[in-house]
């Protein structure tokens, strides 16, 4: 740190304008002298930068209560003001780049969650921030009373990117769905002649899409749905990668049907992974009932499994596409539902709309962090890394009769434990979080790895030794 401050503090003594022109050249002996020095600067503030976080993540770097009382106090005062409806790690953040986050004590920590695979492109990517600060100076939101500059530019890029006819961009993920139901339920009735009010929608069991009424009318789990009722009507469980139960479903009921809305991968489930070939089955048994298939890639799509789009590793092109999460980069609320004109003509002016979607502050945003995806090939980086992962867990499988199994795609991956371990998934990842890597369980035994796709090798390589580490240290109760 302080040979960054040094190197800063030369190189800008150096290029300050002088008060006059100097008399003479200065001697080679001196330019050298100085060059070297900087040179040296420099070289020791690239090696501090490169050991500083290896050292705070894999070490803790600090004194273990650094931060302590200013955690302690912000997590009381969210306590006692703020509604109870997470349970999150006692870890509280200030800073994230890259793949790396900060707590108000200063540790660093390994970001292994990615807000939910929010955050693909990394904390703070200068280019996404860039668009977010220069647009927010200029025009951040006008409804959609009125047109704005970005919009067209956003719908454009959007439907050019994943090769659809429209798109209908909103905010939260759950919006989105919400969007992709509603959309799909007038196209039934307009398009296929399903009488209104009537149409159903598949849905597969352990989904998760949000916690709005219809997500949670849609639910098999009781804790997103239990004392919620009275339900929203019209949607039909079935197994998930069950396409037998999909095609008897479609059978009976195939007439009143308007779409199969399903996620590549269940990710809040635990990262449960469909046989191969399950979308393509499905998507042949839509096309042959005119029943829609929506795809929800909110979580799984952005380069995530190690594709574009999860729905690519069966060859799928879904009929609606959701987005939402790493769209913005992790920087604010965006989410866009893609669908060809004979399926979102079906919406017209007054039937379906959002204040703040389609701001051209998103807009902006939304642009940029699909070029980021792009341009610097994160879904290659996703499958390389993924497969460094989980081959490198898979040995904790094979030492530990605890460790159940290591499965996922790209980085969208989980290790899970036994049910009757005495340590807990939850116990392991507070472990995890002292030692420098934050990871969330879901349910009670299933440990969710999800890191920045610009994590690189070798921070990969010293957040594994940290999970080695606490899984040996977890062996025993």
């Amino acid at each position: 740190m302080v040979a960054a401050v040094f190197a800063l503090l030369v190189e800008g003594w150096l290029r300050a304008p002088a008060a006059a022109p100097p008399p003479t050249a200065p001697s080679p002996s001196v330019a050298a002298a100085v060059s070297a020095l900087l040179l040296l600067a420099v070289a020791s503030a690239l090696l501090v930068s490169t050991l500083w976080p290896r050292a705070s993540a894999s070490s803790g770097g600090y004194p273990p209560n650094a931060g302590a009382d200013e955690a302690s106090r912000l997590i009381a005062l969210e306590d006692k003001h703020g509604a109870h409806n997470y349970h999150p790690l006692p870890v509280v953040l200030s800073r994230g780049q890259g793949a790396l986050v900060w707590d108000v004590g200063g540790k660093v920590h390994f970001d292994f969650l990615s807000a939910y695979s929010a955050v693909n492109q990394g904390h703070s990517h200068p280019r996404i921030i860039s668009a977010l600060v220069d647009q927010a100076k200029t025009l951040t939101l006008t409804s959609r009373a009125f047109h704005n500059d970005q919009l067209g530019e956003f719908c454009g890029f959007i439907t050019s990117f994943f090769g659809y006819d429209k798109v209908l961009p909103m905010n939260s993920g759950v919006e989105a769905g919400e969007t992709a139901v509603k959309l799909a339920r007038k196209w039934a009735h307009f398009k296929k002649g399903v009488p209104d009010g009537t149409a159903k929608v598949i849905m597969a069991e352990n989904n998760f899409w949000g916690r709005s009424i219809a997500a949670c009318s849609s639910s098999s789990d009781p804790d997103c749905y239990k004392g919620y009722g009275p339900f929203t009507p019209g949607f039909e469980l079935i197994p998930y990668n069950d396409t037998r139960a999909l095609r008897e479903l479609l059978e009976r009921e195939g007439k009143s049907v308007a779409a199969f809305y399903v996620e590549p991968i269940q990710g809040e489930a635990g990262v449960v992974v469909p046989s191969p070939g399950y979308l393509a089955e499905c998507k042949r048994l839509c096309a042959q009932h005119n029943v829609l298939l929506i795809a929800d890639e909110i979580q799984t799509g952005l380069c995530r499994t190690g594709k574009m789009l999860c729905c690519e590793h069966d060859g799928v092109r879904p009929d609606v596409l959701v987005l939402g999460k790493a769209l913005s980069g992790g920087t604010m609320p965006v989410s866009a539902v893609l669908a060809d004109d004979g399926v979102m003509g079906v919406i017209t002016p007054g039937t379906h709309g959002s204040t703040y979607g389609g701001n051209p502050l998103a807009c902006r945003v939304a642009i940029e962090a699909l070029k980021v995806l792009r341009d610097e090939r994160l879904a290659e980086r996703a499958e390389a890394l993924g497969r460094m992962f989980r081959g490198a867990c898979e040995q904790l499988e094979r030492k530990y009769a605890w460790v159940e199994c290591v499965r996922g795609r790209g980085l969208l991956n989980a290790i899970v434990i036994s049910k009757h371990h005495p340590v807990s998934a939850m116990t392991i990842c507070l472990r995890l979080a002292d030692a420098g890597v934050l990871a969330k369980p879901t349910h009670d035994y299933i440990i969710r790895f999800a890191p920045p796709l610009v994590i690189t090798e070798r921070q990969m390589d010293d957040a594994l030794r940290i999970i080695f580490a606490v899984f040996a240290n977890s062996a025993k109760a």
